[in-house]
């Protein structure tokens, strides 16, 4: 059972003054000596420390070694009078190799070892004895023992790198879940901004893509760093500032502070796009503006994560969009994160982007509360809140917030106290409405005879751009001509546009609002003719996403043959043929049906030239993913390259080693000459996806048994291999295992909430049958980790909206 929030509300309110001095030993390659004093005063009675399963466990209460009652969970500490305390603890813990603890990855280009603390919530237990809340914010001092070859990294500023022993400067207060460690010898790229000093690293093999991107990653974090020291009236309040590309980390990113944490995938070997760039200035953006909401000022609990994560991806495309320099960002966001959060708002599981305290009632819980309501409708929700509010009084109302709560914890109502004081507009019957509320409105688009309409099914007040098309050409090459547009309000009067009588009206056209758009039979029938003739990519990313939202099978697959093949944007190309895989292929398509809308896909992704390098791999990664010519797939791995001449990179070749493993047309033999061609590690996940995807049942049985009788398979590779076991072409091939899947997964999701995450991920990419359906609704029972169950409500409702 995980902390309840009545246990850490008892908890903060008898501890406080919390500081921890930490030694880690990582010599041993069998486990780690985690040594902990944690000291803090408290008004007496009981309480405990948090430690997951360390064994031996030594503690020690002001001085005198105790019978610790440890559980394997927790250490209690009884009859403690009032004052100040101090507790060591020295234990030691296994590795792990699912994220969740000190993980440790060994490199196969080198055989270089690598161990790292990537935490986050409920995990810093697994790394040393803490008070394993949010509220009781601690400095941390920090000691390792490693090879002394090794570069060792943390939150704090290094003291000393000395025969093997690493120290670190005390951080300022920050939640425990914030503390990062990250060791092995990796290649470094320093510098000083301002006085600070600033790191980019990542594992030695990796160390010719570093020094490739080293430039614009560190021109990226100066323009970030001096965009957020203008805007924000509280200064950057750690000592150094460093950023980790770290193996197999569970996310896409960690905003420890001074040293934040990075997925290996954003510094890929090979080519890299104008969309890989794009991506890693925006997640800079965003774990940047987390040194000010989430390390600075945190949540009190995690009903508040909102406050944390709305924020910074809401900063995160802004900024990447109008200082780094990439001004495709929203395009991106509208097109690949945003049509995800209205699925999530149709679910049973959605919730209120700011729940209340009392309906996150665990850690457990909290666990679920990272998702694409948190993310992605947070983000739109508080661009609705600054177009609504006005960028200066948004602006104002958050410093005042930063500098009345540094260092410590707030609320919602906190925020919302500052927002308020700032701006003459009613802020709390606004948030209300928008954050204290689930689901969304509907905009319409409607006539009164010529004249358009706009209406809005909701309670929400909305303001947005609304712009004005006039079909242009013939009927065999339509078009769509701008002709006007302007920032409207529309709440519950109807709102009529008499200037644009008879034109197409494209609502939201630049996305500053959440809502579902319903456009007119005018307007729908000339973009889904137009859409690709449309010059602003922004305006094309809603109206992608607006037109296949809900779409039957059979217009979205007509759309994806008319448009998809003159669409210019390598952004749009590649969400419409992820939705398309994802969201029909998936979910709504019939065994039998399959091949055709592939061929669609492929068909729409091969065009005779492409002279846009980018456009051609998005196309080329369309293809490889949808083609059933076998031949085709046989000449790129031979050549390296497409039959236009585009170079496969790691990335576009793995995928089409997938893809014919999947067609039967590579043999285990084939697929290791692949892997041993490739030699690093994403070589091995790919081989093992590729091996998973062969249509033979020894392939599927060798899966379904890597997958689930190692229990140290770590979540990458978990990932990999159901990535091939499940084809929706080969239904059934895989029929058996989906039985198996609903037996055993429960069990295996019991390693941990990123485990657990890998493994509802896993569920089988093809619809259901009613009996498996069944199946998997009796499968819910009340002991399933809340992430695994989470992950099942959600696949089942969206299987059968």
């Amino acid at each position: 059972m995980s902390l309840t929030l009545a246990e850490a509300r008892a908890r903060a309110a008898m501890i406080s003054d919390v500081s921890y001095d930490l030694e880690l030993d990582v010599t041993s390659i069998e486990s780690f000596r985690s040594r902990v004093t944690v000291r803090f005063r408290t008004t007496g009675g009981d309480t405990f420390l948090e430690l997951h399963r360390a064994s031996p466990v030594t503690v020690t209460l002001d001085g005198v070694e105790t019978e610790s009652g440890y559980d394997g969970r927790r250490i209690p500490l009884t009859g403690l009078t009032a004052g100040a305390h101090e507790v060591v603890v020295d234990a030691r813990l296994r590795y792990v190799t699912d994220g969740e603890g000190m993980h440790t990855f060994t490199d196969p280009v080198d055989g270089e070892r690598y161990v790292g603390g990537y935490l986050g919530l409920d995990i810093t237990q697994r790394l040393f004895a803490c008070f394993d809340q949010l509220d009781l914010k601690a400095p941390i001092t920090l000691s390792v023992t490693a090879d002394p070859a090794w570069t060792v990294l943390s939150n704090g500023r290094p003291t000393l790198a000395e025969d093997g022993r690493f120290t670190f400067a005390a951080t300022q207060p920050i939640p425990c879940d914030l503390f990062a460690v990250a060791a092995g010898p990796y290649h470094s790229v320093t510098w000083e901004h301002r006085g600070l000093p600033m790191g980019w690293h990542a594992r030695r093999s990796l160390a010719a893509e570093l020094d490739r991107d080293a430039a614009e990653l560190r021109r990226v974090t100066e323009v970030c760093f001096d965009h957020y020291a203008e805007i924000f009236d509280e200064p950057f309040a750690f000592d150094s500032y460093d950023q980790v590309f770290v193996p197999e980390i569970n996310w896409g990113a960690m905003e420890c502070p001074g040293c934040v944490t990075f997925n290996e995938t954003m510094l890929p070997r090979g080519r890299v796009t104008d969309d890989d760039r794009r991506r890693v200035a925006m997640v800079i953006a965003h774990e940047m503006s987390h040194m000010w909401f989430a390390d600075l000022v945190s949540p009190v609990w995690w009903e508040d994560a909102w406050l944390n994560e709305s924020f910074a991806d809401y900063m995160g495309f802004e900024v990447a969009a109008t200082v780094a320099g990439y001004a495709g960002s929203r395009v991106s966001f509208e097109a690949m994160f945003k049509p995800g959060a209205y699925l999530a708002d149709r679910r049973r599981s959605t919730h209120a982007v700011a729940p209340t305290a009392d309906e996150v009632p665990d850690v457990d819980t909290g666990t679920t509360i990272f998702d694409e309501i948190s993310y992605a409708k947070g983000n739109a929700v508080l661009r609705q809140l600054v177009t609504w509010l006005g960028r200066e009084d948004f602006l104002t109302g958050v410093n005042a917030h930063l500098t009345r709560h540094r260092f410590a914890n707030a609320t919602l109502e906190d925020l919302l106290t500052a927002l308020d004081a700032a701006s003459p507009r009613d802020v709390r019957a606004w948030a209300a409405l928008w954050l204290r509320r689930s689901g969304h409105d509907t905009i319409r688009v409607t006539r009164s005879g010529d004249v358009p309409v706009l209406t809005r099914e909701g309670v929400r007040p909305h303001r947005f751009t609304v712009t004005a098309y006039s079909p242009t050409a013939s009927a065999s090459t339509p078009g769509l001509e701008p002709v006007g547009s302007r920032l409207v309000d529309l709440a519950d009067e109807p709102l009529e546009l008499p200037e644009w009588s008879g034109l197409v009206i494209v609502p939201n056209s630049y996305g500053e609002t959440f809502a579902r758009i319903e456009l007119d039979p005018l307007s729908y029938d000339a973009v889904a003719r137009g859409l690709s003739t449309l010059t602003e990519p922004l305006v094309r990313a809603v109206l992608w996403a607006t037109v296949l939202d809900r779409a039957p099978a059979e217009a979205h697959l007509d759309l994806i043959a008319r448009q998809l093949p003159q669409e210019t944007s390598p952004t749009l190309i590649t969400a419409a043929v992820d939705r398309t895989l994802a969201d029909l292929v998936r979910r709504r398509l019939p065994g039998t049906e399959v091949e055709a809308a592939l061929s669609v896909i492929a068909a729409a992704c091969a065009p005779a030239a492409v002279h846009d390098e980018q456009r051609a791999i998005a196309l080329a990664r369309g293809l490889s993913r949808a083609t059933t010519d076998t031949a085709l797939l046989r000449r790129w791995l031979d050549a390296d390259a497409t039959d236009h001449g585009l170079a496969l990179d790691p990335k576009l070749r793995w995928s089409a080693v997938h893809r014919l493993a999947e067609l039967g047309g590579l043999d285990e033999q084939q697929i290791e000459a692949e892997r041993r061609r490739d030699g690093t590690d994403t070589g091995n996940l790919g081989a093992a996806t590729a091996l998973a995807a062969r249509p033979t049942p020894e392939a599927k049985s060798a899966a379904w048994a890597a997958m689930t009788e190692d229990p140290d398979v770590s979540v990458r590779r978990f990932r990999a291999l159901a990535a091939g076991l499940w084809s929706a072409s080969q239904r059934d091939l895989v029929t058996p295992y989906v039985t198996a899947y609903f037996r055993l997964a429960p069990d295996l999701a019991r390693r941990g909430s990123a485990f657990a995450a890998a493994v509802g991920a896993a569920f089988p990419a093809f619809p259901l049958t009613a009996q498996e359906l069944k199946q998997t609704r009796e499968s819910l029972t009340p002991d399933v980790p809340a992430v695994l169950r989470r992950a099942w409500d959600d696949e089942l409702d969206d299987r059968t909206a």
